[in-house]
């Protein structure tokens, strides 16, 4: 083997393990099951190692990851457009809940879980990136807009869910 080659696959895999947390995020607001959310992963992380000669070194492995798996989970979502709307499933709720979590705080989950899943891929991507707590200027960066828009686009968002939540 060449010792490049076998130095590439130790950075991919030391970079992919370190953000193995941003794949599961995008899955899980992709796909309706554990077993999805999985195969979801497995192919985001194929993707990626294809696409790795391909990474600059400029943008941050983060962002640039991001820009990639959210393009592979997008995938999969318009392969799947006659499935039913995702849905947050209750060992997700379970485990988002504390052990003394009261049934007020799960309905709200599954509520809140409801209004994500019915958003729109850009708007769900947008939203999750957020709570990651990405600057608006990588959120841009990953999602193609630009920060300002990243800012009005947001709020909107945020007003909606607030709305609807309200009204649930």
């Amino acid at each position: 083997m060449d010792r490049h080659a076998d130095a590439d696959r130790a950075r991919f895999a030391a970079l992919l393990a370190a953000h193995q947390g941003l794949l599961r995020k995008l899955a899980w607001g992709f796909s309706t099951c554990a077993a999805d959310r999985a195969d979801l992963v497995q192919d985001m992380s194929a993707q990626l190692w294809a696409a790795f000669p391909r990474w600059d070194g400029v943008r941050p492995f983060s962002t640039w990851a991001y820009r990639v798996a959210l393009n592979v989970a997008l995938g999969e979502r318009r392969q799947q457009r006659d499935a039913t709307t995702t849905g947050i499933d209750d060992a997700l709720v379970q485990s988002l809940a504390s052990n003394d979590a009261g049934p007020e705080h799960v309905v709200g989950l599954q509520e809140l879980g409801r209004a994500v899943a019915a958003l729109d891929p850009l708007n769900r991507a947008l939203l999750m990136l957020y709570l990651d707590d990405l600057p608006y200027r990588e959120i841009g960066e990953i999602l193609g807009l630009t920060e300002s828009n990243v800012g009005v686009r947001l709020n909107r968002l945020k007003q909606r869910l607030r709305a609807k939540l309200e009204t649930s």
